[in-house]
């Protein structure tokens, strides 16, 4: 059972520290100033004093404290600062990405702006006057748009705060989805809720006191949030902090930042790591040392072994331990995580057989069968884990494949303002009776108390009775030629109508030098010779296309849903395409014939 929490609330974690080291850095924030990196320091005093400004202006501008407060700010010590200021005042906050372009981030905004029935809007001045003419472009005129950081905090005193009267229950900020945009689903997260999620962290990861954290990932994202920005506040620590954009220019700056700060925490989604190994030179890291790091937490998207090992083996020259790099599994319905592996052991690996696999079970891999190796996420913290089959509600026994399943301290208490997908996704009851479980839609098994999540349920490739995994597809594929991006594919299934068959759809983006129009048609007829010879689907359609058109959230998922509307919209620029006669004639526009008749199988 989880243990009574060092503090109650957030509030309570930070004014601790205040108490006790009033000019410990809290947060480091490396802006790019060229090709270097400039720091910008706050400290514990010096962000609670922000923090009560914004609380005090937010108390007396807002009369409805019932609605959510969304903030809109760069990566920077200001969302930081505005987000605290939430707590301090005892309102909801929803951290959200700067709408600072038209595109698919506006649209995503203003779907949580009016799911959320926002109350306010904190910003930066600089940043006002537009949003406050979005703000009443959307129809949302009562809707207040307060800037924070400029001259109007000299209007209040930080001395008229006190700590307003907060209950565990009561929602502490809403973690929307970075999925689709058009119907978001805000996750209520309460103060109880983040403090058992943080001791869990606190528990599985050791965390010492004054622990120091550094990443690259979105602060308005979970595994940004809550693990590197919050957990060293809740710890009495520092965060160091630079934006994803800063990183993935130039990779190398995350392991300069280990390296100079002595970071002992750190995390990332898969490609992250990848991209360290792929694109930091010798001459980046010949000095650099990463001894300092206790845990490198690899989460959000699939975890490649073939990742992990060629991390490991890469730096280990520079003092990296393979014992710090972890797999783990977490989602923002659990508040973050659910699972990781033993910080002073190495990462398990699973190789099981591919064919038992596509029936959901995992069976030790036989010399003259395909094999798959899965990743363990390590052991649930302070989380009941199930796997259950999500058509018979049937819990299955160790080994088998089905859908992961939480209960726990950590678990949110909904959807906000969806009574009925909440009753549905957080009430579930299994076949025998017991109640009160969240279904993740998540794919995995438990074996000797391991869990391996394999997928997601609505993405499964349903093929001739076979389970199959299209991040599976999309590594092999990737795997199989220079020109062919690692990280930019996307699997899916399109359905003909007509014939109630689903067709197996390949996209994939070239690398930024792209072979020749004449060699395009080649590489696609290689893509799908590749698919039929290592998972048997014969007749796959293939789409080239170029680097940055495979949409990813927030964490690097792929959005494969998405790919697969923009697909049959006929939205993607397309460099060259094979498309079987059934899939074409799906697809709303296609310069592209379908597949010359002499190659059709």
């Amino acid at each position: 059972m989880p243990h009574q929490p060092q503090h109650r609330t957030l509030t309570d974690a930070v004014r601790s520290g205040v108490e006790r080291h009033p000019e410990r850095a809290a947060f480091v924030y490396l802006h790019e100033d060229g090709p270097d990196m400039r720091p910008e320091q706050l400290s514990y005093a010096e962000l609670d004093r922000r923090a009560r400004l914004v609380a005090t202006r937010l108390r007396h501008a807002s009369k409805d404290p019932s609605r959510p407060v969304l903030l809109l700010y760069p990566p920077t010590l200001d969302f930081v600062t505005a987000f605290l200021g939430c707590f301090y005042a005892g309102r909801t906050a929803i951290p959200a990405p700067l709408p600072d372009e038209p595109g698919e981030r506006l649209a995503r905004v203003h779907g949580i702006l009016r799911d959320a029935k926002v109350g306010a809007v904190l910003t930066l001045p600089e940043y006002r006057q537009a949003i406050g003419a979005w703000l009443v472009a959307a129809g949302e005129q009562d809707v207040l748009c307060l800037a924070t950081g400029g001259d109007d905090d000299n209007t209040a005193d930080p001395d008229l705060w006190s700590p307003p009267r907060v209950r565990d229950t009561d929602v502490a900020f809403l973690q929307y989805s970075s999925g689709s945009t058009s119907e978001p689903k805000g996750v209520m997260v309460t103060h109880a809720n983040l403090a058992a999620n943080e001791e869990a962290i606190r528990t599985a990861m050791v965390t010492p006191q004054g622990v120091v954290a550094g990443s690259w990932l979105p602060l308005y994202h979970d595994m940004g949030l809550i693990g590197m920005t919050l957990h060293p506040l809740w710890m009495g620590g520092t965060s160091v902090q630079m934006s994803p954009i800063a990183f993935i220019k130039q990779p190398h700056r995350w392991l300069r930042m280990i390296h100079d700060y002595r970071v002992e925490g750190t995390a990332s989604p898969n490609f992250g790591y990848e991209l360290c190994t792929r694109r930091v030179t010798d001459e980046q890291s010949a000095d650099l040392d990463l001894s300092s790091l206790r845990v490198a937490l690899n989460g959000a998207e699939p975890v490649r072994a073939e990742t992990l090992r060629a991390f490991v083996s890469r730096f280990a020259a520079n003092g990296l331990r393979p014992q710090a790099v972890l797999p783990c599994y977490g989602l923002a319905e659990n508040t973050l995580l659910v699972s990781s592996g033993d910080t002073e052991a190495p990462h398990l690996e699973l190789t099981v057989d591919a064919r038992a696999l596509e029936q959901d079970e995992l069976r030790p891999a036989r010399s003259d069968r395909p094999a798959r190796t899965l990743v363990g996420c390590g052991r649930p913290k302070d989380t009941e884990v199930l796997i259950v089959d999500p058509v018979t509600l049937k819990v299955l026994p160790g080994g088998r494949v089905g859908e992961i399943w939480l209960r726990g301290s950590s678990v949110a208490v909904g959807y906000w303002n969806r009574k009925e997908l909440t009753a549905e996704t957080f009430r579930a009851v299994t076949a025998d009776g017991r109640g009160g479980w969240f279904r993740t839609g998540d794919l995995g098994a438990l074996l000797n108390e391991e869990l391996y999540v394999t997928g997601r349920i609505k993405e499964m490739l349903i093929q001739h009775g076979r389970n199959l995994y299209p991040q599976d597809i999309e590594q092999a594929v990737q795997e199989s030629g220079e020109s062919l991006r690692r990280g930019g594919g996307a699997v899916f299934t399109v359905t003909d109508e007509a014939s109630d068959r689903s067709h197996v759809v390949v996209v994939q983006e070239l690398r930024a030098r792209a072979p020749e129009e004449h060699d395009l048609a080649q590489l696609c007829a290689s893509v799908q010779a590749l698919v039929s010879r290592q998972f048997q689907l014969p007749a796959v359609s293939v789409v080239l296309v170029r680097p940055g058109a495979i949409r990813k959230t927030t964490s690097g998922k792929t959005q494969r849903t998405l790919m697969r509307q923009l697909f049959l919209d006929g939205s993607l620029s397309v460099l060259h395409q094979r498309l079987q006669p059934a899939v074409a004639a799906l697809v709303t526009t296609t310069e592209a014939a379908p597949e010359p008749a002499a190659t059709r199988r």
